[in-house]
């Protein structure tokens, strides 16, 4: 069975830089992508990551800030998350998509889920 575990999550102030992780077991996903979920409100797409051409997209309220990368060995995900704000605090999950995604932000496009890993920034 496919699965992908995040982590790399935390507490930190804003400013400041997370690196989270998720471990894909090298399987060859068509895209994968990270999403957040902030109390209260509809899972949003972060970032995501086309494995024909290792092409990137992040939402506008990411970009610059944000990196979305893959190993050489394509076992693992990273997203590298810098100057982070109180409105990054979310819980972030990895998601894989094994066919082609039309809406690269519409969740219920992707196949497998982590489990989440928790992001916490104060000011």
């Amino acid at each position: 069975q496919q699965q992908l575990a995040e982590s790399g999550g935390g507490s930190v102030q804003a400013g400041g830089s997370l690196r989270l992780s998720c471990l894909t077991s090298g399987y060859a996903y068509r895209q994968m992508a990270w999403f957040r979920q902030a109390v209260g409100k509809d899972k949003e797409g972060v970032a995501v990551l086309y494995a024909v051409d290792a092409g990137t997209i992040y939402a506008d309220a990411v970009k610059g800030r944000f990196t979305i990368a893959q190993d050489s060995d394509k076992t693992t995900l990273f997203l590298q998350m810098n100057r982070l704000k109180p409105e990054d605090t979310a819980m972030y999950y990895c998601a894989a998509a094994t066919s082609d995604v039309g809406n690269w932000r519409r969740a219920d496009y992707y196949d497998v889920w982590g489990q989440g890993t928790q992001v916490t920034v104060s000011s």
